[in-house]
């Protein structure tokens, strides 16, 4: 089982791929799958997110009921979609 920082990591990077492509059907499946990985692993609920440059936050509720929150640097969120961008020919979305 991945930490819970990881799978925290790998669902904003997900997520903001997914939110940037809604019709991207693999960046949806994969946001779902972080997503239920959060909850159903990680026991975590009330996810949010603020991006205060230069900072994404990662604000959460623990199954103890306390709120916690993490950051992460935008530079290191933003690559994969920065590269999406970047090169579009490489990351064709197709139809299910």
């Amino acid at each position: 089982m991945r930490s819970l920082q990881d799978t925290l990591y790998n669902w904003l990077t997900i997520k903001v791929v997914a939110d940037a492509r809604p019709d991207d059907h693999a960046a949806n499946e994969t946001y779902e799958l972080f997503t239920n990985i959060l909850k159903d692993d990680h026991k975590v609920e009330n996810v949010q997110v603020l991006k205060e440059d230069p900072m994404y936050y990662v604000l959460y509720t623990t199954e103890q009921g306390e709120n916690k929150k993490v950051r992460f640097p935008m530079e290191l969120i933003d690559v994969m979609i920065d590269q999406i961008n970047n090169e579009p020919e490489k990351y064709t979305n197709y139809p299910k």
